[in-house]
């Protein structure tokens, strides 16, 4: 089943524990993090204070992407916070094989997230094999609530063909923009992986059981 991914960025911070809870009866959930620095993207979100006891409201695995200068001194804070994906960006890393094998030292997934203007031939075979994911940025990464980059739709096909053809087993994650609109094109081209924030915390009726199964 697809893995919808919720971005905790558009739920309600003042009532975060009982928004994250709605999920809780929902399987092939995970929460989705949007870690900003306010460098590497100009806002600025939450850190390892706001996350530190997450985990302790949710079965859900918990998925950390971190749009962030200099990933690699995120990792000492976070890997006490039973985080189960570590996504860093492709452009914000200098050292990508040292940086992904630290990485899996402490996290059970490691992922890269490209932005829209970023070709997936810019990643190595050799590390397209080490990759336990590949998130597509459909927006410009920053803020929430941008509309869908349809030319991004062609990366995520030939991230799928490359997988197929290679045997490779990182999932491919989407994130920017997603509704019910677009997400079957997007399982149907090969996401697996859906990350959606104001399409479910929108809902003016807080039924975000019924967004997650309209994305499905």
């Amino acid at each position: 089943m697809t893995i919808i991914a919720p971005s905790i960025l558009s739920a309600d911070f003042l009532n975060l524990k009982s928004e994250i809870e709605k999920f809780n009866e929902l399987d092939d959930i995970w929460l989705h993090l949007d870690i900003m620095d306010g460098h590497f993207v100009p806002n600025l979100t939450f850190g390892h204070t706001v996350l530190k006891k997450l985990h302790t409201v949710t079965k859900h695995k918990l998925d950390a992407h971190f749009m962030v200068e200099r990933p690699e001194n995120y990792i000492q804070p976070f890997k006490e916070l039973n985080i189960h994906n570590f996504t860093f960006h492709w452009e914000a890393a200098t050292h990508h094989d040292r940086l992904i094998a630290e990485l899996k030292e402490h996290f059970p997934s490691v992922g890269v997230s490209l932005n829209p203007s970023t070709n997936i031939g810019v990643i190595p075979e050799y590390l397209l094999e080490k990759l336990d994911l590949i998130l597509v940025m459909t927006v410009n990464p920053g803020f929430g609530g941008q509309s869908f980059i349809g030319g991004c739709m062609d990366k995520i096909e030939a991230l799928n063909k490359l997988k197929k053809q290679k045997g490779y087993k990182y999932q491919i994650q989407v994130d920017g923009g997603v509704n019910d609109s677009n997400c079957h094109s997007l399982i149907n081209i090969g996401a697996d992986n859906l990350v959606a924030g104001s399409y479910i915390f929108g809902d003016k009726d807080k039924d975000y059981t019924k967004r997650v199964n309209s994305l499905r």
